[in-house]
This record gives structure tokens, sequence and C-alpha cells, in this order.
């Protein structure tokens, strides 16, 4: 218990520097806008991949709306990495490459469309089994794929 706690401190505290480092080094004319981008299509193909194209752009857009909120992190980097917001940054899966549709499905949520009309939050009911979850006690929205969003 004790070591996945380190674990996911590590991760979620020591990958994100490395990540963006490591992409900046290698790339010196990386803007900013093209590293809000990269993190918003990974966690959107890390959350989303295998969903309809509108699911990945509600995916994004959920993201850009916690950044909007006062109850969240106003960046992007800071929604993402906020301990136990999105379970692929503890798992790792987040530091996989976006595909395509990804990066696509980003850009267009960060035009400003939003399928989710302000959603907060997202789920996969197929996957939160603990029925004790807190995200079972959000009002649900609307259904998007796999999906359920929330405000």
């Amino acid at each position: 218990m004790i070591r996945n706690i380190f674990l996911a401190a590590v991760i979620t505290i020591l990958l994100p520097v490395l990540l963006l480092t490591t992409t900046a080094s290698a790339s010196p004319q990386i803007t900013q806008d093209d590293e809000k981008l990269d993190v918003l299509a990974r966690i959107i193909y890390a959350e989303a991949r295998g969903e309809p194209y509108i699911g990945q752009v509600a995916v994004g857009a959920v993201v850009l709306n916690r950044v909007k909120s006062p109850e969240f992190p106003n960046t992007i980097l800071d929604v993402i990495y906020q301990p136990l917001a999105f379970q692929p940054v503890q798992t790792g899966c987040f530091y996989l490459n976006p595909n395509t549709h990804a990066y696509k499905a980003a850009r267009e949520a960060l035009t400003g469309h939003d399928p989710t009309d302000g959603a907060l939050y997202f789920y996969n009911p197929d996957k939160v089994t603990n029925p004790y979850n807190w995200i079972w006690s959000r009002p649900v929205s609307f259904r998007i794929g796999n999906h359920l969003f929330c405000h």
C-alpha cells in the first residue's frame, strides 16, 4: 500500500517534469500552445481512444471546463496532474503517443467546442465498479459513447 502511494507520488510529480524537459530540450521552438495541445491530446488519447470522435472532443472539453472553474487548478497541466484526477496519469497511459484523432479532438476543444455543455466530470460506468465511489453521486447530464458526463 505505501509502495503504491509512493509510486503514484513519483509518477505524479516527476514524470511531468521529465516529459516537458525532454520535449523542450529536443525541440527548442516548441511554444506554450504546442505544449497545451500535446498534453490535452495525451489525456484525450489515454481516456477516450476507441470512443466516438465527439466523445474525444468532450473529454478535452471537460479538462478545459475544469481550467475555467474556480473549483479546479487554472492550467491544463495542473488540472491533468491534480492528484487522482485522471487515472491514466497514475497508470502511465497518459505518456503514450496520441494518434491524429486525439490531436484533432484537442484542437477542436481548444477552439471552444464543448459538446458537454460545461460538464466537469466524466466516467465509464462499466469501469467504476465501487458502488460507494463519489462519482455515482454526480447528476448525469448525458452519455457519449461509453462515458457519462456530469456537472
